[in-house]
């Protein structure tokens, strides 16, 4: 009976061994899971994950602004031509920065007490689109007795003042500045989980005007 009882002792505590052998093997393996992955931080690797980024929009401007289009009349129809339109024209403007631009020459990668500093000089601000989303029209007047349809001229005319108007207060507003400024913060984020210490050196802002690979883009609803 004693046998027994040292025997069934015996087979208890080995089984308390292995069972806290199991147990510390699964927290080493847990612990191993969660470590850190170490990823070097280079200026390739760096100019890479900015370009991959290409155009970075960093602000949508949005413009609310009023529109006058004339048309003068012609005395061989006594002056009925004459028609004169107002408009409320509704757009945005899109800029940022292109970083498909950024040349190796402009990241610097340095590595000081286990720490990346990286220092990016990023291009000036650029348009990308403006919009004309909306021309509603307030008023348009026909001669003096209207009798003259709606000149569709005029309407074409409103179009294209509106478009050059959206641009012209955006570019009073500041849209390049804000453009390049949240650009920088952007790009700040994008190495925050890094650890590393980011420095952006903007250009500062471009010229407020099209480039030449953006685009115009109307999308009036005629009223």
């Amino acid at each position: 009976m004693a046998e027994r009882s040292r025997f069934s002792a015996f087979h208890v505590a080995l089984m308390l061994v292995l069972v806290i052998l199991l147990g510390l093997f699964a927290k080493a393996m847990i612990d191993k899971a969660s470590e850190p992955k170490v990823q070097a931080i280079t200026r390739d690797g760096v100019i890479t994950d900015i370009q991959k980024l290409s155009r970075l929009q960093s602000v949508a401007f949005s413009v609310d602004t009023i529109i006058t289009a004339n048309k003068s009349g012609t005395w061989q129809r006594l002056w009925q031509d004459e028609q004169k339109g107002l408009f409320v024209a509704h757009g945005r403007v899109l800029a940022g920065v292109d970083l498909s631009k950024i040349s190796p020459e402009m990241v610097q990668v340095a590595h000081h007490d286990d720490t990346a500093h990286i220092t990016i000089s990023v291009p000036p601000s650029e348009v990308f689109e403006v919009y004309l989303d909306d021309l509603e029209v307030y008023d348009w007047q026909t001669g003096l007795f209207g009798t003259v349809g709606n000149d569709p001229k005029l309407l074409s005319q409103a179009q294209t003042s509106a478009k050059q108007e959206v641009m012209n207060k955006a570019c009073q507003g500041g849209v390049m500045t804000l453009a390049a400024e949240n650009a920088a913060e952007q790009i700040k984020g994008l190495f925050a989980l890094t650890g590393a210490t980011v420095a952006v050196v903007s250009q500062g802002a471009g010229a407020c005007q099209l480039s030449a690979s953006s685009a115009v883009n109307d999308k009036p609803n005629d009223k």
